[in-house]
């Protein structure tokens, strides 16, 4: 019997984990599929027991189930603490975890650079940013959470601050404390399709010695992205974090480790990217 998989969220129909997954699936000769579902806020409880019930081999959760799902799963130390759940397993009970920072973590570490004891500025305060920021403060970086809203700043490098290094700055900041920075990360939407001309960075803030990272991938290349290589700064695509994210959470229910050309060809093939 074929095993399901599955993405919930509202809206969905955008989803690329489809895409993905069941190129990785097909590669791997596994008998199963992965699917794209609608799922309103105030229908997740049961759409989870459902899935639950029908014998679902797991379920990815999206834009607005994340932070919701805490109610229903029982959550990982790590996706507690975030405050969100994007990985659902149903092998004991209902369990909960969050992939997202680990995605990040490992989209930056595959380009060759460790983590460890560098200083990170992250920029924004958002569901993304709380995931990566407690990834990357486990994995010993020093944290820099700027935000346009400073109370959100303060907030999570507060709530960061429990498990690693984190300090907080407004925007007008940014300048002054990029010169400090080893990795820059954007983890807001800023430049993300139809506003691909957005940028919270000058690009005479850019310093050679910057490896920067755009979670954005539509485009891939971002207008941050461009301006930081021009700038002699390394650049890492968004579209990583997507990958290495959902072959996390296959691992999880699957114990298998999907493919990362495969998945990175199918998902560069749908984006219109050339190869």
């Amino acid at each position: 019997m074929e095993q399901v998989f599955a993405v919930f969220g509202d809206p969905i129909s955008h989803s690329l984990s489809p895409v993905i997954h069941n190129a990785a699936i097909s590669a791997l000769g596994l008998s199963a599929r992965y699917h794209a579902f609608k799922v309103r806020r105030e229908n997740l409880e049961n759409a989870l027991s459902g899935a639950q019930a029908m014998g679902f081999g797991g379920v990815n959760l999206t834009i607005p189930l994340k932070e919701a799902a805490l109610k229903f799963v029982e959550p990982d130390p790590i996706a507690g603490q975030i405050g969100a759940v994007n990985t659902v397993d149903f092998k004991n009970g209902m369990r909960g975890y969050n992939t997202d920072g680990i995605g990040a973590k490992k989209a930056v570490e595959s380009a060759g650079i460790s983590i460890k004891d560098k200083t990170v500025l992250l920029l924004g305060a958002g569901g993304a940013s709380r995931a990566i920021s407690f990834q990357f403060a486990l994995a010993g970086a020093r944290l820099l959470i700027v935000n346009r809203t400073e109370e959100k700043a303060q907030s999570l490098a507060q709530d960061v601050s429990v498990i690693g290094k984190a300090q907080w700055f407004g925007l007008t900041e940014l300048e002054k404390h990029i010169t400090e920075a080893d990795i820059l990360i954007n983890s807001t939407s800023v430049g993300m399709y139809p506003d691909t001309n957005n940028t919270l960075v000058k690009k005479e803030m850019m310093h050679s010695n910057l490896v920067v990272f755009d979670i954005v991938y539509t485009p891939l290349h971002t207008r941050l992205l461009k301006e930081a290589e021009a700038s002699g700064a390394r650049i890492i695509t968004g579209e990583k974090m997507l990958i290495y994210q959902g072959a996390e959470a296959f691992r999880i229910w699957t114990g298998i480790s999907e493919p990362f050309d495969v998945m990175n060809k199918a998902l560069l093939t749908a984006l219109g990217e050339k190869q």
